[in-house]
């Protein structure tokens, strides 16, 4: 394994990770403030639009990479 491949997987591995942080954090965080049903919606779709967004990105510079 290079450095490059040894680099790519600790990115996602990395994010993933991250990921899952903020989406404990914001569960948490709703739970904390009664937030409700609605409220813990609205909290992990602006959290899911920001991972379709760095998804979409990633997908977009790999494809203009061919």
């Amino acid at each position: 394994m290079n450095a490059e491949q040894f680099e790519s997987i600790s990115l996602f591995v990395g994010i993933g990770a991250l990921i899952t942080l903020m989406a404990w954090i914001v569960y948490d965080l709703g739970k904390r403030s009664n937030a409700g049903k609605f409220g813990m919606f609205v909290l992990f779709f602006a959290l899911g639009l920001g991972v379709v967004g760095f998804l979409i990105k990633t997908v977009i510079v790999e494809v203009m990479d061919l």
